[in-house]
């Protein structure tokens, strides 16, 4: 017998190896009938599974959270059966769930066109309302070999090759269609229900090995319900809307070409726009660090010495000298951090324990190599700057050090306008890691009660917090911030991480209380990460809509008839004199016209002067997405736009004087 724990507590006793659909049915036969799946001491699997030990049992539904994996799960089987049916000789390869859906690569003279995806959802839905009960049966290797061999499913056969020796070879079968798969699976398919969307296609090569056979990937996505894949569609719309590339050039703000594959080009618009921000953190850090700067280039010893060149090299561009005849012929490393060059500052001249904390920022360019495939606008990119500090302290600093962080990145974060909710994540110790063990339980101990205190501190607020097991960096334990948008979408910027082991590795030292050389701890920290996406962040985050104190061109003035260009002339001076990023358009062209482009290229204000208003020392503001305008004396509206460009943290400054 095997004895099992049921959800309210309750338990009972059943003959060994009965399976969760037959315990469902005696319980009751709605109960079977809408349950799809089970989870064993949390563990889901398929209901119809033999059970065989003592566990605690749960019955899945369709609507319960850790079904939508099987839903998408199993719906990739569906999808890979209605090509087959539609293609006949097509092969199929491997159809994984990943966030916000799955995907399905298949192996065809022709790759799939988005024109076929019409045809393959409808499909989909004839093999659903068919509602073939899913059944696994496990098969030997020969014979599974053999089996899909005669198939011509040659990547199939390779795949078997490639599961070790004491796995079992699992094969789900849902009518005459059968796949190779580890599952778990819902009991048929008509449990994958109608709210599905397949969502594009594209190419992939096989088990991502660019020597190896290119395919054709099919994306879809499956929600248990109609209007959660309503919500999720118009999100997806909303993004594409609001895809940063797309504001890019509509504000004219960057541009990418292969010359410099993942770097930023930067125009006039968005060099403002970044240094804008750049300026903000700078006020932000302002009396509590120090700025410094490190070189570009560093020996490849140096490298060597902090670890990276070990652990990080495949990430990392190295540099010699261009020319045929040179002296100098060490190996250089473009610096992927700025970690290791600070520590060098910090070890030029004799440090105390009085000067500690001792916090050291830098906007430093960085490199890192991003395969071409992985390359995004700048979300994605080879050579970025970041907003980096490293934090010098004693053991018993570090606690209230990484809280002071905390503070600094939550209120910049809502200076930004990211005031939803916001999730700050533990790493803990990767598998390849340095350094002791003892070190690491210090560390994690440590950051443990630091994330308590920030629970604490935030329970008013929207902040989260959880853990990621084994997310952290080679050298030590962090926090992971990730904020979430205006439309739901999470972003991980902000970071803090603690390392005992550089200071160590480096014997970077300051002269204790006591006389004694004593090792530091490092508190790497970053707000912004990359300043490139960040800002392609905060684009998408307004839509391009920037706050006013954030937009390239705070302010357009345009004339509706040429008399009136001196005005606008002395309007944009007089806005500039204010501090005002503001331009003139004196273009002979129609009021409408100069509207629709400047408000295409997202301009907050447009100032509209004609006769009128020059005779009256007035303007007429158009703010963008508003139809309407509203006319004022020239004085008071500049001192109105004024104020509103002014940064939140120097509002704040002004109020608290």
């Amino acid at each position: 017998m095997v004895s099992l724990t049921f959800p309210d507590g309750a338990r009972r006793e059943f003959p060994n190896g009965i399976s969760g659909l037959d315990i469902a049915k005696g319980i009751s036969p709605s109960l079977a009938k809408r349950t799809v799946a089970m989870a064993l001491d949390g563990v889901v699997v398929d209901l119809s599974d033999p059970i065989e030990k003592d566990a605690k049992i749960e019955f899945l539904n369709r609507e319960d959270p850790r079904a939508l994996e099987l839903i998408r799960h199993d719906a990739a089987h569906v999808l890979a059966e209605a090509v087959q049916a539609l293609w006949p000789g097509t092969q199929v390869t491997i159809g994984p769930v990943i966030e916000n859906g799955f995907y399905y690569d298949f192996a065809r003279n022709q790759p799939f066109t988005p024109e076929d995806l019409s045809a393959i959802e409808k499909k989909m839905r004839e093999i659903i309302a068919r509602d073939q009960p899913f059944t696994k049966e496990v098969w030997t290797r020969d014979q599974a070999k053999k089996v899909f061999a005669d198939k011509g499913e040659n990547f199939k056969v390779e795949l078997i090759d490639a599961i070790p020796a004491d796995q079992d070879l699992k094969i789900y079968k849902q009518g005459e269609w059968f796949d190779l798969c580890r599952g778990p699976h819902m009991t048929s398919t008509g449990k994958v229900g109608n709210a599905f969307k397949l969502m594009k296609v594209a190419g992939a090569y096989w088990r991502g090995d660019s020597n190896r056979e290119m395919l054709s990937r099919i994306y879809g996505t499956a929600f248990a319900k109609q209007d959660e894949l309503d919500d999720y569609l118009h999100r997806m719309e909303e993004a594409e809307k609001r895809d940063h590339r797309k504001l890019g050039r509509e504000m004219d703000l960057f541009h990418f070409q292969e010359e410099g594959p993942g770097t930023v080009f930067w125009h006039p618009n968005g060099w403002t726009m970044f240094q804008e921000i750049v300026a903000y953190m700078r006020r932000r850090l302002k009396g509590d660090y120090q700025e410094v700067n490190a070189p570009q280039l560093l020996d490849k010893s140096l490298w060597e010495t902090s670890g990276h060149w070990g652990w990080f090299r495949e990430n990392m561009f190295q540099a010699t000298s261009a020319g045929d005849d040179t002296e100098d012929e060490r190996v250089y490393a473009i610096k992927p951090m700025n970690c290791p060059g600070h520590i060098q500052i910090f070890k030029h001249g004799l440090r105390s324990y009085r000067e500690l904390p001792l916090r050291m920022a830098e906007f430093g360019i960085v490199h890192r190599y991003e395969p071409s495939g992985a390359l995004h606008g700048l979300m994605r990119v080879r050579g970025f700057t970041q907003d980096d500090a490293h934090v010098f302290c004693t053991q018993d600093q570090m606690a209230e050090e990484c809280l002071k962080i905390n503070d600094l990145i939550l209120s910049t974060y809502a200076d930004f306008g990211f005031e939803g909710e916001m999730t700050v994540k533990l790493s803990t110790r990767p598998e390849k890691r340095v350094g002791s063990d003892e070190a690491w339980d210090h560390a994690e101990g440590i950051m443990q009660d630091v994330l308590k205190q920030i629970e604490t501190r935030n329970h008013n607020q929207k902040i989260k917090t959880a853990i990621n097991p084994g997310e952290g960096a080679f050298y030590g334990p962090k926090f992971e911030y990730v904020l979430r948008d205006a439309i739901g979408r999470d972003w991980q910027c902000g970071t803090t991480q603690v390392d005992f082991n550089l200071p160590e590795r480096f014997d970077a030292f300051y002269i204790g209380a006591d006389g004694a050389k004593t090792t530091p701890v490092m508190i790497h920290r970053a707000i912004c990460g990359s300043m490139e996406r960040f800002l392609g962040v905060v684009l998408e985050h307004y839509a391009g809509h920037l706050p006013l104190w954030l937009a390239p061109k705070e302010a357009v003035v345009c004339t509706i008839v040429s008399d009136a260009d001196d005005y606008a002339a002395e309007v944009a001076r007089l806005a500039t004199r204010m501090g005002l990023r503001v331009t003139t358009d004196l273009r002979n062209e129609k009021i409408n016209y100069k509207v629709r482009e400047h408000s295409l290229a997202k301009v907050p204000a447009l100032l509209v002067v004609g006769k009128k208003e020059a005779a009256e020392r007035t303007v007429s503001i158009r703010r963008l997405g508003s139809e309407g305008q509203k006319v004022m004396p020239l004085d008071e509206a500049l001192k109105l736009l004024a104020e509103e460009a002014t940064p939140p943290d120097v509002k704040r400054a002004r109020n608290a004087a």
